[in-house]
């Protein structure tokens, strides 16, 4: 194969040199051909066993077109080579068969590499070893980051011998909330009843019955609670572990599909082993799947990697009806398990709709890719939408909107009164509008670290582990060849532009996506730094590709003049060697020592906390709380609840805004109010929120809530000229006093160095006399 083609080379040299596989593709697209190349192919086809055909890899090339004996004019004979699909002028309607295959020149991303020979249909010995020891090495690095992840939680909490409670009590925040649905099912008398309590549940929030299958994404818990049960593990296996392996196994899964989208890409394994290496390397950026077991993301990106590995493939060329229908149904199944386990999924898809149409507008997918992109992601929607009983959220979702009609978007959100995740658009606004923002909700985001900008010291670990380097040339090369191709697409007038011009310029269609999915991720991992996970990940696979990649590396050594087929596979296979023995000889003792570190989980507040709940108070008491409080009071104790970490409900807003008064300033019976409303036995108030040092002065809890009531904020600083002094002290320093006010109101029953616990009181109604001795008192 000639890799020293440069990137947008003649038509006149392309068909001097054209190869064997691809001069039979475009006489066959013609319509009349030669009988020359008839006995042609049937003399290959003789030769050949069984027909070369992939999985998504182009035909392997490097022989050279020998001159058929039987043509009699040194021209080439008459073919559609230089013929030119217009999609613009046909839009909507498949083009016919000898149109299907547009010309495409040999550039950087459209050049015949060499994929492994198994994959590209190559069932020699040699190639079914080569590429059965690229597949085992993809297992055997999906294993070791499994093992790694699982040993880090591990001699970090010292799972296997901390308490119960203690166990429990590590799952923080919403990571509890979730757990207990797991709990749940294993605790009830049947899988029948344990599925009637989540539909008809009356624990999470008080004083209202939900279905938590629609209202949360948590069939994987149920699934994994119906496997357990199933399975005949119960005495080898404690259903925690089988839930937090079930996780760390996902991880495996996650580098496996990695792995393979670099493979897909570059047509080696060893950028898939480079990929799998980074991402574990990068564990910092790329995961936080050991400390936050149980967060949706942790489930969902899995098969989002999964997802992006079956389009890759579908996208290659010459894939047989067969092969197309696999992938369209592996991207559907992929597809469907990512939306059914992360409440997100409809803005990750949007930005995958974007991509898809980009790639539509400049002419590189075809009608077909396009339209069966589209329904895989309208289908996936639609098959959760209808598993969580109709959740308005996904149906008035923009990705599903925008798929159907631009106009449509406006009308249906008005029509279904989707109110679910307003609070994400409040968000996004108050994010960009570069000015202040009162919202609570708003407000409640852009004070944590977490959906900030993302910090530079995360380029800088990047770029330690050798990932920022290929990465940063590669997205640069990358995207001015897009742009070129695309260009030059548009540019073409609807008719006859063939003639003068040649074959329209092509884009490998698998790169291209590729190239759009790393860079409009990586704006949004820029924009907010929780999203960077969806972007790190990826961003190994696309680095591994330009250290791997023959075209790539034909461009380089063509600038350097000293391009030749020994050399290129010669730097191809021996750069990402070196790249990752310096990784290993950096990084393995650093590993071992982190492997080697043994801590303990030790919060013994909490613990007494949780053990005076379960001991002390009825088993029907309803706890209000700050949320991330109550998901483990929820996990722990069974006890229900006013509020919960799962925001994604307009009335928990607006409940949860309520409770959280108790950090506020207002009167000790404006508080009792809110929380008997709320239904609230018991409250749990925290110093750590109620003195908070941890944010800074505007972004604490308490001035949060005291921008919201139009109050002056604590400490020294500027106020806004609108807003005025509270009537009121601040309501969880206070009600610690003692005060008559409060006492009337409020109990205290539990305390410790971290928590407070108030049961509230009934408050008396006033009789006739008392109303008559308060009217006489001066």
């Amino acid at each position: 194969m000639n890799l020293g083609s440069s990137i947008f080379i003649d038509i006149s040299r392309i068909q001097q040199q054209r190869e064997p596989e691809v001069l039979g593709e475009r006489a066959r697209a013609s319509q009349r051909v030669h009988p020359c190349y008839q006995r042609r192919r049937q003399r290959l086809q003789t030769q050949e066993n069984k027909p070369r055909r992939s999985l998504g890899l182009q035909p392997r090339a490097g022989r050279r077109v020998r001159t058929d004996p039987c043509q009699t004019d040194s021209r080439p004979p008459p073919n559609n080579m230089t013929t030119l699909r217009h999609r613009r002028a046909s839009r909507g309607k498949e083009p016919a068969a000898a149109e299907v295959q547009p010309q495409q020149h040999s550039n950087c991303c459209t050049h015949h590499h060499h994929p492994d020979g198994s994959l590209q249909g190559d069932w020699s010995w040699g190639s079914i070893i080569w590429t059965s020891v690229g597949l085992s090495v993809s297992v055997g690095l999906g294993l070791l980051c499994c093992i790694y992840v699982a040993t880090l939680h591990e001699n970090d909490l010292w799972f296997s011998n901390i308490k119960e409670v203690e166990r429990e009590i590590s799952f923080r925040t919403e990571c509890g909330l979730y757990y207990s649905y797991y709990k749940q099912m294993l605790q009830a008398p049947s899988v029948q009843e344990g599925l009637l309590e989540l539909i008809h549940d009356n624990l999470t929030e008080s004083r209202r019955t939900i279905n938590l299958l629609q209202r949360m994404n948590i069939y994987q818990e149920v699934f994994l609670s119906v496997l357990y049960r199933s399975l005949p593990i119960k005495t080898y296996l404690e259903p925690v572990y089988f839930y937090i392996y079930t996780v760390f196994s996902l991880q495996a899964v996650y580098v496996i599909a990695l792995y393979l989208t670099a493979w897909l890409l570059s047509g080696s394994w060893l950028a898939g082993a480079l990929a799998g290496v980074w991402y574990i390397l990068n564990r910092v950026d790329t995961t936080r799947v050991e400390f936050t077991i149980s967060l949706r993301e942790n489930w969902s990106l899995p098969f989002l990697a999964l997802q992006v590995a079956a389009i890759t493939c579908y996208l290659r060329p010459q894939l047989t009806s067969l092969q197309q229908k696999v992938m369209v149904w592996l991207m559907f199944v992929t597809t469907f398990c990512f939306c059914l386990t992360w409440q997100f999924n409809q803005f990750i898809l949007l930005v995958q709709a974007l991509i898809i149409y980009s790639l539509d507008c400049v002419d590189l997918l075809t009608t077909s890719q396009v339209t069966t992109l589209y329904l895989v992601q309208v289908s996936g929607l639609l098959s959760v939408w209808l598993l969580q009983f109709c959740n308005s959220m996904i149906l008035g979702s923009l990705v599903l909107s925008f798929i159907v009609a631009a106009l449509f978007v406006r009308h249906c959100q008005k029509a279904l009164q989707v109110r679910s995740d307003e609070h994400i658009f409040k968000f996004i606004k108050s994010k960009f509008a570069f000015r202040p923002t009162r919202d609570f909700d708003a407000s409640l985001y852009l004070c944590e670290e977490a959906f900030g900008l993302l910090p530079l010291d995360t380029l800088e670990r990047l770029a330690d582990t050798l990932l920022l380097y290929p990465y940063i040339p590669t997205l640069l090369l990358l995207s001015g060849t897009l742009a070129i191709a695309a260009l030059k697409n548009l540019s073409r007038s609807e008719g006859g532009s063939e003639e003068k011009d040649g074959a329209a310029e092509a884009f490998r269609p698998d790169v291209a996506y590729n190239l759009l999915h790393t860079l409009l991720y990586g704006l949004v991992a820029f924009s907010t730094m929780r999203m960077k996970y969806i972007w790190t990940g990826h961003m190994c696979a696309v680095a591994a590709h330009g250290v791997c990649s023959a075209e790539l590396w034909t461009l380089l050594l063509r600038a350097l003049r000293c391009n030749s087929r020994i050399l290129l596979r010669i730097v191809r296979y021996a750069v990402p060697l070196l790249v990752i023995g310096f990784l290993y000889f950096k990084f393995w003792p650093k590993l071992m020592n982190e492997l080697s570190e043994l801590r303990e989980f030790y919060d013994p507040d909490t613990v007494e906390l949780m053990t005076w709940i379960s001991t002390k108070t009825p088993k029907q008491a309803v706890f209000a709380g700050s949320m991330q409080l109550l998901a483990g009071i929820k996990l722990c104790t069974g006890r229900v609840l006013t509020n919960h970490p799962h925001y994604e409900d307009k009335d928990l807003r607006d409940r949860t805004r309520q409770v959280y008064q108790v950090y506020a300033r207002r009167s000790p019976e404006d508080v009792h109010e809110i929380l008997r409303a709320a239904g609230a036995d018991y409250v749990v108030l925290e110093n750590s929120i109620c003195y908070e040092r941890r944010h800074r002065r505007g972004c604490r809890l308490r001035d949060l809530l005291d921008l919201a009531n139009g109050h002056i904020m604590d400490g020294p600083g500027e106020n806004d000229p609108d807003l005025a002094p509270a009537q009121h002290p601040r309501f969880c320093e206070a009600v610690q006093t003692d005060g008559a006010a409060y006492a009337a109101l409020f109990t205290r029953t539990f305390q410790n160095k971290t928590f407070h616990v108030y049961r509230l009181k009934k408050k008396r109604r006033k009789t006739p006399r008392s109303l008559s001795e308060s009217a006489a008192a001066p």
